[in-house]
C-alpha cells in the first residue's frame, strides 16, 4: 500500500476541540456514520444497538488512561515528556516535544540526562525508525510522578481550560496503562449497554495499553512502516467468546483500532489463542483482518496507521467513500468527535 493511498483533505473546522459535554452533549450524543456495503447513514450513538444485529460480539478495551504528559527540562529549556510505552526495569519509550502545539525535535542526545517531575530520565538512543521517540531509562517511580504531577497528553486543537483525566476515561476504564485515551468506547454509557443486553447483544474485553497516537505514516510503503511495541492481553473468556460466536456464525464487532491489534495479535491462523505480550503489528490490506467482522472507531488523521487497519477491514472504495460523506456531512475528528462503524456486510 503506498503512503499516497492514506491522504485526504481534512478541514480544520472538523477537529473536535472540547469533549461532547462542554459542547452541551451527552457522551452518547455524539453522532455516528454507518459505512456497509449498503452504503453510509447517518445516525446518533444512541441509535448503535438498531445496527447491531442480535447475537453480536462487542469486544472493548478495558485499559484506562495515564497522566503521561510530565513537565522536564535539559540543557535545551524547559519541555515536556510524554511517557509512551514501559517495557521494564525503569526502560520507557517516550515522547519529548516543545508543548502540545510543538512537536520537536529537540536539541537532545544520547547519555543525557532530563530532570522530569522530580525524578531522573536518561536518554539510551532514539527509538529505531522513529525519529521522534525515545528510550529512556527512569530512576524512580513513574506512576507516583504521574499521579503528583501528570497531565493527559493533548495535541494542539484540544482548547482551553483543558480536560482533566476524567474527561479521557471511557465505561470499560479499568487498568491504568495507556499514554492515550482508547477512544473508541469513550460513548460508551450505562444506559447504552442495558440496551445493548437486551438485544442480545453481549460484551467481551481485552487489554491493550496504548503508546503516543501522534506519529504518522513515514514510509512509502506502508507496510514498511516501523512499529513500535505496546503491552496487551486477551484473556481466555475473551479467545473462548469470539471463537464460538466464530463457529456459530455471529458477528464479532471490535470497540476500538486498539482491539483489532491485539485479537491479530493473538490469531494463530485458526482461531484466537489466551496471549499477552507486547505487540508490534501493523494491520493493513496485505495482511487482511480474520477476527473480527466490524470496527466501531473515530475518525482518522490523514497519513494515519489506523487508516492502513481500515482498508484491511473493508473495501478501500467503501472507506474512501465513508470519509468523503463524514467530511461533507462534518463530522468530528479525533478523540472528543463522533463515531464510525464500520460493517463488512449490510446484515
Amino acid at each position: 500500500m503506498k503512503l499516497e493511498e492514506l491522504r485526504f483533505d481534512r478541514p480544520p473546522s472538523l477537529q473536535a476541540t472540547r469533549p461532547p459535554e462542554d459542547r452541551g452533549l451527552e457522551r452518547d450524543q455524539v453522532r455516528l456514520l454507518i459505512s456497509s456495503p449498503r452504503g453510509h447513514e447517518h445516525a446518533s450513538f444512541r441509535d448503535l444497538p438498531k445496527f447491531l444485529p442480535q447475537g453480536t460480539l462487542l469486544v472493548v478495551n478495558r485499559s484506562a488512561t495515564l497522566p503521561a504528559s510530565l513537565p522536564a527540562r535539559s540543557d535545551a529549556g524547559e519541555f515536556v515528556l510524554n511517557l509512551s510505552t514501559r517495557l521494564g526495569n525503569g526502560i520507557w519509550i517516550v515522547e519529548p516535544r516543545w508543548s502540545a502545539d510543538r512537536p520537536g525535535p529537540l536539541p537532545l542526545r544520547p547519555g543525557e540526562t532530563l530532570e522530569v517531575a522530580g525524578l531522573s530520565a536518561r536518554l539510551i538512543a532514539r527509538y529505531p525508525g522513529l525519529h521522534r521517540l525515545w528510550l529512556a531509562a527512569v530512576d524512580g517511580d513513574a506512576e507516583a510522578a504521574m499521579g503528583a504531577k501528570g497531565s493527559p497528553i493533548r495535541y494542539k486543537y484540544v482548547e482551553p481550560p483543558y480536560p482533566a483525566l476524567d474527561a479521557y476515561q471511557t465505561l470499560f476504564s479499568a487498568i491504568p496503562g495507556s499514554a492515550e485515551m482508547p477512544s473508541a468506547g469513550r460513548p460508551f454509557t450505562t444506559r447504552g449497554i442495558r440496551e445493548l443486553f437486551a438485544r442480545g447483544i453481549r460484551i467481551a474485553d481485552i487489554v491493550l495499553h496504548t503508546g503516543v497516537s501522534s506519529l504518522e505514516v513515514e514510509a512509502e510503503e506502508v507496510e514498511r512502516q516501523p512499529m513500535y511495541p505496546e503491552p496487551y492481553a486477551v484473556p481466555p473468556t475473551t479467545a473462548r467468546a469470539i471463537n464460538a460466536a466464530r463457529t456459530k456464525g455471529r458477528p464479532v464487532v471490535a470497540v476500538g483500532t486498539t482491539v483489532v491489534k491485539a485479537l491479530e495479535s493473538a490469531w494463530d491462523g485458526e482461531t484466537v489463542q489466551p496471549r499477552a505480550g507486547f505487540t508490534r503489528l501493523l494491520v493493513h490490506p496485505g495482511r487482511p483482518i480474520r477476527t473480527v467482522d466490524g470496527l466501531l472507531t473515530g475518525f482518522h488523521d490523514p497519513e494515519a496507521s489506523h487508516l492502513a487497519m481500515l482498508y484491511a477491514l473493508a473495501d478501500p472504495d467503501l472507506i474512501r467513500g465513508a470519509y468523503a460523506e463524514g467530511t461533507r456531512a462534518g463530522y468530528l475528528w479525533h478523540e472528543f468527535g463522533d463515531s464510525h462503524l464500520i460493517l463488512r456486510n449490510g446484515e
